[in-house]
């Protein structure tokens, strides 16, 4: 496919996707306050969202304030984030990011790239959750759904991992005013029909749009 090409068949799946999923909603339950998204976007790195949020409820409720985390004693928050897997790595980032929120922020998450990859475990797939979600600026979060999805859909080959390379491949397909939303509704697509290890391509909605199910008709 051209550039072109890939362009339309992303604008015809971006809005059947909005039809299958009106509610582009977001997997971690931040209730609103867009540090304990910084915080939950982090611990996301190799675990799932749904033990994210099951974590960070109780994180949460014994530490309320990014001070409050920031202040707490490292095993205390090892003890809680154990469960999300490197853990030892994932406390220290968020002890270490909260620090830095408070103390160099004003508590405020900030709204550009540049000072959203100084916060600790933070690269280019958090922060662009961020601006999307906070800021509605962000690119695509290239999540392991979306890297999977977009290959199958023939926007580049199959198979391709680099987080980085999917972003700059997928970033001028989609209108921006959508990309947020998409990366939202794709996370719900792969978990709902396109699974890593057994896409529903037979009863896929949007077979006739995707180079990998197309080829299996």
């Amino acid at each position: 496919m051209t550039q072109k090409q890939k362009r339309e068949r992303m604008a015809q799946i971006v809005a059947r996707l909005k039809e299958i999923y009106p509610e582009a909603l977001c997997a971690l339950e931040w209730d609103g306050e867009p540090w304990k998204l910084l915080i939950m976007g982090r611990l996301s790195a190799q675990c799932t969202d749904a033990r994210v949020n099951l974590v960070c409820r109780e994180l949460f409720q014994a530490y309320p304030t990014p001070q409050a985390v920031a202040e707490a004693p490292i095993e205390d928050l090892e003890r809680y984030i154990r469960p999300c897997g490197l853990y030892r790595v994932k406390s220290q980032n968020t002890k270490d990011a909260c620090a830095l929120l408070v103390h160099e922020y004003g508590g405020v998450v900030p709204d550009t790239m540049e000072e959203l990859l100084k916060f600790p475990g933070v690269g280019r797939k958090v922060a662009n959750l961020l601006l999307g979600d906070l800021y509605q600026k962000g690119g695509v979060v290239a999540d392991t759904h979306c890297m999977r999805i977009c290959g199958r859909f023939g926007m580049y080959r199959e198979g391709l991992k680099d987080p980085v390379q999917v972003e700059k491949k997928m970033t001028p397909l989609i209108a921006p005013e959508e990309i947020s939303d998409f990366c939202h509704r794709i996370v719900q697509f792969g978990r709902d029909v396109c699974s890593a290890r057994a896409p529903k391509c037979a009863e896929c909605p949007l077979r006739d749009l995707c180079a990998h199910g197309t080829s299996e008709i």
